[in-house]
């Protein structure tokens, strides 16, 4: 369980949803403090410097290569699958037993894989570059990304769901964990990539759309959506809209 006197910071673009979203989410369903460091001003120690400041700073564990990073004291973890998987238990958000633990960490691993996709979608060339300098290549991997490789994966937690022993409708246990709360975040950001590809989709999926809807009325969740620490999606972050790119084959 999470101590009183723990502070957790947590280092991410300040601008954008991006991976550190799927961890402020847990933070905001649990109703644990946190500082969302980049996002106080600069005489406060944030900004988006700030996070070039902890990729650089030596304390436990390995030096990490790239945000989202979490601090807690004198440790320092990055990669959100793994900050995920090591804070849930503290937040209550981690199913019960060492088995259960990492299935979860299994599925978030694989939203990770889905996360990609949706990035390589309008960037398949180099991320360095402009959209603009490799529309055509986007074009051909957005259609790929949304005829086969959404429905793949969709179909994929769509089984979880169904699999799941005693009829539960989340993805590990009887109970809500993080990884529903990051298939939440997945589907609203697919959402606003590809608005109209999923709405196509959607009724193949209901188990997964369920889940979704069940996860955004949660009260602390709701007031966090709508409230301004909920970041705006934009064409900066990883789930970015080109109208071209929305079921270009359809």
């Amino acid at each position: 369980m999470a101590k009183t006197e723990e502070r957790y910071e947590l280092y991410y673009w300040s601008e954008i949803q991006g991976r550190g979203e799927f961890i402020r989410l847990a933070f905001e369903e649990a109703g644990v403090p946190y500082v969302d460091v980049a996002r106080l001003p600069e005489s406060k120690g944030g900004g988006d410097a700030a996070i070039e400041g902890i990729l650089g700073d030596r304390r436990s564990g390995p030096r990490p290569f790239a945000p989202p990073t979490l601090v807690v004291g004198d440790f320092v973890l990055s990669q959100t699958a793994a900050i995920l998987h090591w804070v849930a238990p503290r937040l209550r958000l981690a199913p019960d037993g060492e088995d259960a633990r990492a299935w979860a960490l299994e599925l978030q691993l694989t939203i990770a894989d889905v996360v990609t996709e949706a990035h390589d979608s309008h960037h398949p060339i180099a991320a360095g570059l402009y959209y603009e300098d490799q529309r055509d290549e986007a074009r051909r991997r957005a259609e790929d990304v949304v005829k086969n490789r959404l429905p793949k994966f969709l179909g994929h937690f769509e089984a979880a769901l169904h699999e799941n022993p005693g009829g539960s409708d989340k993805l590990v246990g009887d109970r809500l964990t993080y990884v529903d709360l990051s298939l939440f975040q997945l589907i609203e950001g697919l959402r606003y990539a590809f608005p109209r590809a999923m709405k196509r989709l959607a009724g193949d999926f209901p188990l997964c759309i369920a889940l979704h809807d069940s996860v955004a009325a949660r009260p602390r969740i709701a007031a966090y959506l709508a409230s301004p620490r909920r970041i705006p999606f934009n064409e900066m972050g990883i789930f970015r809209h080109y109208d071209e790119l929305d079921d270009p084959a359809a």
